[in-house]
């Protein structure tokens, strides 16, 4: 009796210590949370600007701390200096179909005048880090990348392969980085389903005074056209009617008298559903119909162009997003009737595409949410669909379940700083990020 008495003690004492135990093993979060600031901004100072897309220096930082959790990375070159980065973590199931946790290292250009910040110097202030690409999306790949590297530190084998994968032209429609990859490593990839940027938490973004996390289902469309008005070459002390500038911007007006958008979208229904009263922003305006934004204009005749030559040429460009089941050649078909002018031809430059939404009837779905209401259980969790392309489009045209979670809260005016010239990201915001990330990548999906 004495002897199992002791037993028993010493059991209970052994029990009482293993909370303990668990919690020492997991994640040091302070030093997690410092290292991945400090490696955001390493990031942000790379200039890779999108044209060139040169992308060596980017890979080699990420290469490098892959490197220090003991991960190899693969790199993948498209030409001119076009690098893509693979890093893989095996999973429990081989036989399942990976994951893969998609961004680009690419960035748009900058004009270093109107920014108030170095827009590559990533600095801190007012609680944000400042800088081109901290937002759209480097921070969401270095969010990836330690959550990736915290599975291998911690020992934990995820349910299936996860796969790490940053390219280098998003930015210019991904053909030297997403598309270069599935045209040429489809083997390699072949994912069940695909993280990318997209969604957000905010709480005014979507609906005012609302907690809101959108996961991204789908993206609108990517229509762009070029204008091109000829006209004759004149002085411009005698006006003329075939002056080329009144041609375009007479074509561009009846240009945007397009149609509203047709059918109701299922997605756009389910948000309203979740969400209800929308918020009056220029992100829901977009989010919910057809659009069309005028974004470059070009003419004149010397450098500086003279301002008493007419010149017999003038050309604009649209950039029109569709939502998913709008049919895209009689967008354009449409646009080209309603100007009607054979002096203006109108040239498609980019490849829409309409793979439609992905599901959301699937475990990495529910795990994300899960994720996400452990850390902000007064949230509503909705699938969105987002105004911009994102690589995950081409996946979804392989048939792959593909979503975009940025999941840190942000207001719209952050939001909206996205390609601006002051993008910015809320630092405390990125820290809880980084465990959103974490509790998702180690669930059963």
């Amino acid at each position: 009796m004495p002897s199992r008495s002791l037993h028993l003690i010493a059991l209970l004492a052994a029990t009482a210590f293993l909370p303990r135990v668990v919690q020492a093993a997991g994640p040091d979060w302070p030093a997690v949370e410092d290292h991945a600031v400090q490696l955001l901004q390493r990031y942000v100072r790379i200039r890779s600007i999108n044209p060139p897309a040169d992308t060596r220096e980017t890979a080699a930082l990420l290469k490098a701390e892959f490197a220090t959790g003991g991960l190899v990375a693969q790199l993948f070159d498209a030409g001119s200096n076009h690098i893509n980065l693979m890093v893989r973590l095996p999973g429990r199931d081989r036989t399942k179909k990976p994951l893969i946790l998609l961004n680009h290292m690419d960035v748009v250009p900058v004009d270093p005048k109107q920014w108030k910040q170095d827009p590559f110097g990533a600095q801190i202030e007012d609680g944000y880090l400042w800088g081109r690409g901290s937002l759209d999306m480097k921070s969401t790949a270095i969010i990836q990348l330690t959550a990736l590297m915290l599975l291998k530190q911690q020992g934990i084998v995820p349910a299936r392969d996860i796969v790490f994968l940053a390219n280098c032209d998003e930015e210019s429609d991904g053909r030297n980085g997403a598309g270069w990859m599935i045209a040429h490593h489809w083997a390699e990839l072949d994912p069940e389903y695909v993280l990318d940027e997209g969604g957000v938490g905010s709480e005014d973004l979507y609906r005012a005074g609302r907690k809101v996390f959108g996961i991204s289902v789908g993206d609108k469309q990517v229509v762009w056209l070029k204008l091109r008005a000829q006209g004759i070459a004149a002085h411009g002390s005698q006006p003329i009617p075939d002056n080329a500038n009144d041609i375009l911007l007479a074509a561009i007006e009846k240009a945007r008298q397009f149609p509203a958008t047709g059918k109701p979208d299922p997605v756009i229904a389910e948000m309203r559903a979740n969400i209800g009263v929308f918020a009056n922003n220029k992100f829901m305006n977009a989010v919910q119909q057809n659009t069309m934004s005028l974004t470059t204009l070009r003419s004149g005749v010397g450098d500086p162009p003279k301002p008493n030559v007419i010149p017999s040429i003038a050309e604009a460009t649209l950039d029109c997003r569709l939502l998913p089941g709008q049919n895209a050649e009689e967008f354009v078909s449409d646009i080209k009737a309603r100007i009607n002018d054979r002096r203006v031809s109108v040239d498609l430059l980019s490849e829409p595409k309409d793979p439609g939404a992905s599901r959301t009837d699937t475990p990495l779905f529910a795990a994300i949410k899960k994720a996400i209401l452990a850390q902000n259980p007064d949230a509503v969790v909705t699938p969105i669909i987002v105004p911009y392309g994102t690589d995950a489009q081409k996946f979804r045209a392989k048939g792959v379940v593909s979503y975009g979670l940025m999941p840190f809260i942000a207001d719209a005016a952050t939001v909206a700083t996205m390609h601006s010239d002051s993008e910015r990201v809320p630092v405390d915001q990125f820290h809880k990020a980084l465990h959103i990330y974490w509790d998702v990548l180690r669930s059963e999906f």
